[in-house]
């Protein structure tokens, strides 16, 4: 039987571990970084987080942007509490948007943390504005 061998981890990969440690050394600025990571973007990645920045700024003031692994990701006292991953950044078939511990989405013994966003319509807007409203409350 033949072993599958390591190739280690992709670039992609690589590139996140960078941007992590130098978030942990403290070498970032909340807005100004996710706006350029924002800014970095293209096509429908770069759509879906302008929208998604706007929609939660609007309805969780109260959240500090920051990146988190290089992406756009949103806190509250110092933890993550949604973040957004484009599709491009890890060559998936859609974006996600994912809610951590921190998040008040308890619903039983089980419940969705990570949503796929394959594209912005109103609908999409409005369920995201929910969702984040339910974050934080």
């Amino acid at each position: 039987m033949a072993s599958k061998s390591y190739e280690g981890f992709t670039a992609a990969e690589r590139s996140a571990m960078k941007d992590r440690a130098k978030e942990l050394k403290g070498k970032t600025d909340g807005e100004a970084d996710v706006l350029a990571k924002i800014a970095e973007m293209t096509g429908a990645d770069r759509a879906i987080a302008e929208r998604l920045h706007a929609v939660i700024r609007a309805n969780a003031p109260e959240l500090t942007p920051k990146t988190w692994y290089g992406m756009p990701a949103y806190a509250r006292n110092g933890k993550v509490l949604c973040h957004f991953q484009p599709a491009a950044k890890f060559k998936t078939r859609f974006a996600l948007l994912g809610f951590g511990d921190a998040a008040n989405l308890d619903n039983g013994a089980m419940w969705p943390a990570w949503f796929a966003i394959a594209e912005w319509t109103p609908d999409v807007e409005k369920k995201i504005g929910a969702l984040v409203k339910k974050a934080v409350s």
